[in-house]
């Protein structure tokens, strides 16, 4: 790890200290390094062929015709993209659905779209994470095998 120093004003840097307090940060370097890594992040998820690791949350209606099985049927259509789905009954007729989406931003992104554009989603948002989807070799036990892993 590297020390550094920066010069910054007097209300930059009381934001930094607001911030630090709001968050709980233990030091200002921890809140730096993570103001940076936001950034860096922000960076990364502007190409749209980055890979990603998505969160899409959403609100829907159970009971408008056929939306349930039209989810259901998109995640199988994307299986690629669909790494796991929790569905809960908020209460007689919304549900909210969190689905683990992975692969490029551009096709999440769009995969997102297409279920939030649906009639009967009523809130939907999508939280993303750049991330390296890599092919590795490697041996687990006397067999060696290739499959992905997320570098984060």
């Amino acid at each position: 790890m590297q020390r550094i120093t920066i010069t910054i004003d007097d209300d930059l840097l009381q934001a930094v200290d607001d911030l630090m307090t709001r968050r709980g940060y233990g030091s200002r370097s921890e809140a730096m390094r993570d103001i940076v890594r936001e950034m860096v992040d922000r960076e990364r998820l502007s190409e749209p062929e980055t890979d990603c690791i998505g969160a899409l949350t959403f609100v829907f209606d159970h009971e408008v015709r056929d939306l349930a099985r039209r989810i259901t049927n998109a995640h199988h259509e994307r299986h690629d993209l669909s790494i796991a789905s929790m569905h809960v009954h908020l209460n007689h007729e919304s549900c909210l659905e969190v689905s683990v989406l992975r692969g490029p931003l551009r096709e999440v992104q769009g995969f997102a779209d297409a279920v939030a554009s649906q009639r009967g989603v009523r809130s939907a948002k999508l939280h993303l994470i750049p991330a390296r989807i890599a092919t590795q070799e490697h041996a687990h036990g006397e067999a060696t095998h290739r499959h992905e892993h997320l570098e984060i």
